[in-house]
């Protein structure tokens, strides 16, 4: 299971964290769909802070994990970070047994 941590202060997100995979073995096809989807919003979402918005982050990438925190969160941050959690909200809905959304104040 893919599980997702977002990171908020009381007033606003400042970043997330994504650990695991959504697939159970290397022959689960829809697992490895939802895996591509989650990876690929996540890549989407700290590369449009860093290169686009050019916000400071503090990010960490290994297998089976993505942590972003972004040094001084602003508006901006915030809008791309609000969509982040809708998209993998809708999808951990769709797929409810592979992903878990939490978020961390």
């Amino acid at each position: 299971m893919t599980s997702v941590k977002f990171l908020s202060n009381k007033e606003s997100l400042y970043g997330f964290e994504i650990k695991g995979h959504s697939s159970s073995d290397c022959d689960d096809f829809e697992g490895k769909i939802v895996c591509a989807a989650v990876s690929s919003a996540a890549y989407m979402t700290a590369n449009t802070i860093t290169e686009i918005i050019g916000s400071e982050c503090d990010i960490m990438v290994d297998d089976a994990l993505m942590c972003v925190r972004v040094i001084n969160p602003t508006k901006e941050t915030q809008v791309v970070l609000d969509g982040l959690k809708l998209h993998l909200t809708e999808l951990s809905k769709q797929y409810s047994k592979r992903i878990k959304i939490n978020t961390e104040v």
